[in-house]
């Protein structure tokens, strides 16, 4: 149950969201996405599902059984960042640069830069 609180926590702040934001777009009330964050109480499965398909994340990574957020339009590939920037290490440290290690959509948009900033240089 903490597991779940804080990855609700988490996933809300990484994108800067106020828990009476999250809650309109959720569709509740601030003081039950509290409790939710709090460990207080259970949010219902209707509420995860929100936020999994809000935040793109799969409902294993909000249940803290992975650590991969992949969602249904997220698909984890580190390993084809790897490939694009291996040649190339100060293209590497400049998109490691520009993202949050921990906002969950950071490898999904670093990916993105990555094949811009490729195609940009051939």
């Amino acid at each position: 149950m903490q597991e779940v609180a804080q990855r609700l926590k988490n996933l809300r702040e990484s994108v800067g969201l106020s828990q009476a934001k999250i809650a309109a777009l959720m569709g509740t009330k601030q003081a039950n996405i509290n409790r939710y964050e709090n460990a207080q109480s259970a949010p219902p499965l209707k509420l995860l599902l929100r936020y999994a398909d809000f935040f793109d994340v799969s409902m294993d990574y909000i249940f803290a059984r992975t650590e991969q957020p992949e969602g249904k339009l997220y698909e984890h590939k580190p390993k084809v960042i790897e490939a694009i920037t291996q040649g190339n290490k100060e293209l590497r440290q400049f998109v490691d640069m520009c993202f949050d290690p921990s906002s969950p959509v950071s490898e999904k948009l670093r990916e993105v830069l990555t094949q811009m900033l490729q195609e940009q240089s051939k």
